[in-house]
């Protein structure tokens, strides 16, 4: 993803460093790849997460194309190897049953305790404020992705509610109400169908095949979403192919990042001024 061109047009500044220590071997339970901003300056962090049966190694190599302005990212692999195969492929959860059927409404919580563990290592070690941090995820990685963020923000809720009668309320929820800075799920459905007090601020994308494709969010999965999150955008693609291949879909992905993405020093957002090269697919 070598011609991005973005325009800045607001200005900020963060406590943070502007350089963040990188995520340590020994603090985060299994394979990653972590790639520093390319201009230097690691005021966003971008965690991506793959798919069922692949490993983080694709889209490490699709972080490095994607060269967004003051982002650093974060590939991930799942931590638990899919059975009945002999290749590397990896699952969030557990996925299939003892005959290899896949399950038809699996429990994504072993994945949770997995993602706390790292989240809790980047914001505590390597500096990074949660309002900082991006998730973006395909398929099964999306579905985690979202399902996690809804995770952290009840127990955020939860929090408050025990601290709402407090005399310094106000001060000690604060913490509590961070959320990550924005999603993008790539026809990764959810896997609950949350009712929550107050739904999540943070904005979130979802690009999803149509039919006939096994892609494709049915119309009560993007209700379900809407329900979790305030700030939802879906938009459907052709019924072909996995990943987003050409420039359209991947443009689409761009101009979200472009409102979401913050710059150090700068006011304001981005803005995506031309047009981008596409990432080879995986």
């Amino acid at each position: 993803m070598s011609e991005v061109h973005i325009r800045e047009s607001v200005s900020t500044t963060s406590p943070t460093p502007r350089v963040k220590p990188a995520p340590k071997k020994n603090k985060i339970p299994g394979e990653f790849t972590y790639i520093p901003s390319d201009d230097g300056t690691d005021e966003n962090l971008l965690i991506m997460l793959h798919g069922l049966g692949d490993t983080h190694i694709p889209f490490s190599k699709l972080g490095k194309t994607l060269k967004l302005p003051q982002t650093a990212v974060l590939a991930l692999r799942a931590p638990e190897q899919v059975p009945f195969l002999y290749e590397e492929a990896y699952q969030w959860y557990t996925s299939f049953d003892e005959l290899g059927e896949l399950i038809e409404n699996p429990n994504p919580t072993p994945a949770f305790s997995y993602l706390d563990k790292i989240i809790t290592h980047l914001t505590e070690d390597c500096q990074w404020p949660l309002s900082r941090v991006h998730l973006f995820g395909f398929a099964q990685g999306g579905s985690v992705a979202a399902e996690y963020a809804i995770h952290r923000w009840k127990k955020c809720l939860e929090q408050k509610a025990k601290t709402k009668d407090q005399t310094d309320s106000a001060e000690r929820t604060e913490p509590f109400l961070s959320s990550f800075a924005s999603i993008v799920s790539i026809s990764g459905p959810l896997l609950s169908y949350p009712i929550l007090s107050t739904p999540l601020q943070t904005p979130t994308l979802i690009i999803h095949r149509s039919s006939p494709s096994e892609l494709a969010i049915s119309s009560a999965g993007l209700t379900a979403f809407k329900k979790a999150f305030a700030r939802v955008k879906d938009v459907k693609i052709g019924p072909r192919g996995g990943m987003p291949a050409s420039k359209e879909e991947w443009e689409l992905i761009m101009r979200f990042w472009s409102e979401v993405l913050q710059r150090r020093q700068v006011e304001g957002l981005y803005e995506v001024m031309s047009g981008i090269s596409v990432p080879p697919s995986s």
